[in-house]
């Protein structure tokens, strides 16, 4: 099945699909899973992120992910990918996989990073991503922190 992905950035979405995007975010990653946490972050509104999602024939958003441009100590920059969901009946019908898809298309060459749950880390292999440091617990959930070097975009399948 192929699925369209969409994306752009906040200051390009429509309200009922900004409000779609934070309610899947938070019905995912702080009621599904437990964790009282800041879901709205602020990272949301910089201008260089980038919302990914894919939406139901009611344009209600069923996955989403988002591009973030990271700072760094020495002024380089890196791209980071956070905030992989998708509507907890509906995993496992490739909306996961065509978001990545779309997000590393668009990051292309250039290294990127993401913190990915212990239990996805070889999902995210996929992608090319490995472990790039220690595992660490946020909000009681194992994490791995993994990198992709810059090369052109081939998923393994």
């Amino acid at each position: 099945m192929t699925h369209f992905v969409h994306s752009a950035p906040l200051v390009e979405l429509d309200p009922a699909t900004l409000h779609g995007i934070l309610k899947l975010r938070v019905d995912v990653f702080v009621v599904e899973q437990n964790c009282p946490y800041p879901e709205i972050d602020g990272r949301d509104a910089e201008a260089s992120t980038v919302h990914y999602w894919c939406a139901d024939p009611d344009g209600s958003p069923i996955a989403t992910a988002r591009l973030l441009v990271d700072e760094l100590p020495d002024g380089t920059t890196q791209m980071r990918i956070g905030r992989v969901c998708t509507r907890h009946e509906l995993r496992g019908t490739g909306l996961t996989r065509a978001i990545l898809d779309a997000v590393v298309t668009e990051i292309g060459e250039r290294p990127s990073v993401l913190d990915a749950q212990k239990h996805l880390e070889s999902m995210y292999g996929r992608w090319g991503y490995v472990a790039d440091g220690p595992e660490f617990l946020e909000d009681g959930i194992p994490h791995v922190p993994m990198r992709r070097v810059g090369r052109p975009h081939d998923p393994v399948s």
